[in-house]
């Protein structure tokens, strides 16, 4: 996040409906209301602030990111369900860590910056993202399988 240049922004994405701004704007809204879900709050994912017009955004989310991990390392958070969605809230957890780390890659991508997940995020969040994937293909927020080559990373 930091080294994204704000002459970037309007740099397009691996993901065909975001712009880099817009996928700003989109983590920033999954940190805040998985907040919410580790806490057993609701979570309101209809609103669409433009975080990115704070002229702190980075700062600020390092710190909605701080807020995140805290709320998730708190006793009890992957206990039981999440939120409104009624799903197991170790799989909502499952699913912020896959979210951000597949979206950082997206960023990277987008910005000419390097990333490389943590191997160990990866292991955790394969499992749940690729069970979760039908549904998430009717639902229009997964795309379709890319093939890779053999030794991809």
């Amino acid at each position: 996040m930091r080294g994204i240049d704000d002459e970037r922004l309007g740099d397009r994405t691996p993901c065909a409906e975001y712009d880099v701004r817009a996928l700003l704007n989109h983590l920033f809204l999954v940190v805040v209301n998985f907040q919410a879900l580790a806490a057993r709050e609701e979570a309101d994912f209809t609103q669409e602030p433009d975080f990115v017009a704070d002229g702190d955004w980075r700062d600020r989310f390092g710190e909605e990111t701080a807020r995140l991990v805290a709320a998730w390392d708190a006793p009890g958070a992957e206990e039981g369900t999440a939120g409104q969605m009624g799903l197991p809230a170790r799989t909502v957890g499952l699913m912020v860590l896959g979210d951000l780390t597949l979206h950082a890659w997206d960023l990277a991508r987008a910005t000419g910056a390097e990333f490389v997940p943590d191997p160990v995020a990866v292991e955790e969040v394969e499992p749940v993202l690729t069970a979760m994937a039908p549904q998430g293909r009717e639902m229009k927020v997964f795309g379709e399988p890319v093939p890779v080559g053999p030794g991809a990373t």
